[in-house]
């Protein structure tokens, strides 16, 4: 059993919001900005089409601190929460694939590692609550200046309550040729984990970042709002990569936000699986001349399960391009929706924008819907939109059925080849992993 040391009783309030800032002896500026986003929180209203059953911010646990040291060797772990990174294979992956590795267990980081190289170039890649004790003027910086404290209602709980993260900064010139990898786990019930994730890469540097994230199943929910912040300096390239496989008794409402600067490349990749509830849309902001972005979204929903997400892109300065690609699969009477959002400010003339969505259908009790939104206020631009809907065609099942595979097999040859465009650009050990979700996932759903 994991112990913990520092807990707050369930309930929502500014003591709550004062407790975790002075358990963590943050600066007085970040605890205003704590307390100012808990006003916003109790005054924002949700957004009209968020369908969520009620949640009780009471009966929510806000602050869990295992009793256990921040730790660089996985033997250094508690034995219990050793077993389960072990489990999810994480170990395993830093040893194979990744330059550094953090991973948070309910509301703090316990293991955060990077390469030695990587640190003597000035690379820093730890969680966001020591980035705020060591680096304190860059936080200062860059914090909640793209996702404010009044941006949404679950963005303003997030920086009301946030606890662990990532905090990653890379030096101007700096290629980081290895990916780097968070996880975030939830062990407990009627938990909110509320990480803050605060990535900054500046002039002509590169990485590549991974994010994991899962909770076991348990008969009460969780909630996890987190909120993160991308920074894209001049001729930078940054590449995001998320597979969440919450249980699916996990409200999962989050804000993700980038901003690219001139010639910058940001590119997000987004894998939704799992979650009773997901309400997420990533957005990059081309903020100067050459700024480039894509998204590529998949969302699979079966049983009781709603996944709304999509992508943003807001074009505010000249040449710059967009492309996002969604991919739905509902199955077992799950619903899936893709929200978009296409802006080209006034001025940000030879934009182009390329946007495809597509829906996959697996059963007559399924659901998927469609809601883009374009905003057009400059006339020399390049748009494209296509959507599409359909479902498992007999003649596909027929060929391969006539190959020798059964038609369980078949259809799930045909739902992976339909994701194919986000597995193949994902790395291999995460694509082989969510190969077998989904495989799982269709097992006695499809009709």
């Amino acid at each position: 059993m994991i112990d913990y040391e520092a807990i707050w009783d369930k309930g929502l309030s500014e003591e709550a919001v004062k407790f975790i800032s002075k358990e963590k002896e943050e600066p007085e500026w970040m605890l205003n900005i704590r307390l100012k986003a808990f006003q916003h929180f109790k005054n924002l209203e949700l957004p009209k089409w968020v369908e969520l059953e009620p949640i009780d911010y009471d009966d929510i646990v806000y602050y869990l601190k295992p009793k256990a040291n921040r730790v660089n060797n996985w033997e250094d772990l508690p034995e219990d929460v050793r077993k389960i990174y072990q489990e999810l294979g994480i170990p395993e992956a830093e040893a194979k694939v990744l330059a550094g590795v953090t991973a948070q267990y309910e509301s703090n980081v316990l293991y955060e590692k990077i390469q030695n190289t990587l640190s003597k170039m000035g690379v820093i890649f730890t969680s966001l609550d020591e980035g705020l004790k060591k680096h304190p003027d860059i936080v200062k910086k860059y914090f909640a200046t793209l996702v404010s404290i009044r941006d949404n209602k679950f963005a303003a709980l997030n920086t009301a309550f946030w606890s662990g993260g990532v905090f990653l900064y890379v030096p101007k010139g700096v290629k980081v040729d290895r990916p780097l990898q968070a996880y975030f786990r939830i062990q407990n019930q009627s938990m909110g984990q509320f990480e803050r994730t605060l990535i900054i890469v500046e002039d002509q540097a590169e990485v590549s970042y991974i994010e994991g994230c899962s909770a076991p199943i348990y008969s009460k929910n969780s909630l996890h709002a987190a909120v993160v912040e991308v920074f894209a300096h001049k001729n930078s390239r940054v590449r995001y990569t998320t597979v969440q496989n919450w249980s699916k008794n996990v409200y999962n409402l989050v804000t993700k936000r980038a901003i690219a600067y001139e010639n910058a490349y940001v590119e997000w990749l987004d894998g939704n699986l799992g979650s009773k509830y997901t309400y997420k849309y990533p957005a990059i902001y081309l903020k100067e001349r050459g700024a480039k972005a894509k998204i590529i979204s998949i969302a699979s929903a079966g049983k009781d399960q709603l996944i709304d997400s999509g992508g943003k892109a807001i074009h505010l300065a000249p040449d710059t391009s967009s492309t996002i690609v969604s991919k739905s699969i509902s199955m077992g009477g799950g619903i899936t929706r893709y929200r978009g959002w296409v802006k080209v400010a006034k001025g940000a003339y030879n934009s182009k924008i390329a946007v495809s969505c597509d829906a996959l259908l697996l059963d007559p009790k399924s659901r998927t819907d469609t809601y883009p939104y374009i905003e057009i206020h400059e006339k020399d631009v390049q748009i494209t939109h296509e959507a599409t809907v359909g479902k498992i065609e007999q003649e596909q099942l027929s060929y391969l059925m006539s190959r020798g595979f059964d038609e369980d097999e078949a259809k799930t040859m045909i739902v992976l080849g339909f994701i194919e465009e986000f597995i193949k650009e994902i790395p291999l050990e995460y694509a082989i992993e969510l190969n077998r979700l989904i495989s799982l996932e269709m097992e006695g759903s499809v009709g």
